[in-house]
């Protein structure tokens, strides 16, 4: 049985507990006494109604949420062992490689209406790029992050404008 369930139940016989003085007043012969035994099981039962609710399983949405926003970090491949050097002549450098901005490398956050907690979300369903997006289905997206498609179909759109 899950815990949540078990605090629910313990919860509701703590709370049938408190008529008991009113119903069949065993033991309890005055009013100071009966009003102290409702009022703590009152506090009882809602403590475990409060303990239940904490104590239930995450949706599907906030597992894919962050519990702490942190810096994202890469992971970097394991280094190869070079088997062979290749063949250079003297005195020649390579140009070092200028990385122009495109569509695949310009971040999920750039589309209109996207943050860092739905773009997190959205790698989670699969969708790492603003290419990715501007070619994913409004429906599906909207139906996995339940959200309205219209709201997804406006970041379409967006993507689709940023990868022109």
């Amino acid at each position: 049985m899950r815990l949540d369930y078990a605090l629910y139940v313990l919860a509701a016989l703590i709370l049938i507990v408190t008529v008991v003085p009113f119903v069949a007043p065993i033991g309890v012969e005055t009013t100071e006494a009966r009003s102290v035994w409702v009022v703590s099981s009152v506090v009882l039962g809602l403590l475990s109604i409060g303990l239940g609710y904490s104590q239930r399983p995450k949706t599907e949405a906030q597992a894919c949420q962050p519990a702490v926003s942190m810096p994202q970090t890469t992971m970097k491949a394991p280094k190869e062992e070079k088997t062979e050097a290749p063949m250079e002549k003297p005195g020649m450098k390579e140009a070092p490689a200028v990385a122009t901005p495109t569509a695949t490398t310009v971040d999920l956050t750039q589309v209109k209406g996207i943050g860092e907690k739905r773009a997190m979300q959205l790698k989670a369903l699969g969708i790492n790029s603003v290419d990715e997006l501007a070619t994913a289905s409004a429906k599906n997206i909207a139906k996995k992050l339940k959200v309205s498609p219209k709201i997804v179909k406006k970041w379409i759109d967006s993507a689709k404008e940023i990868v022109k």
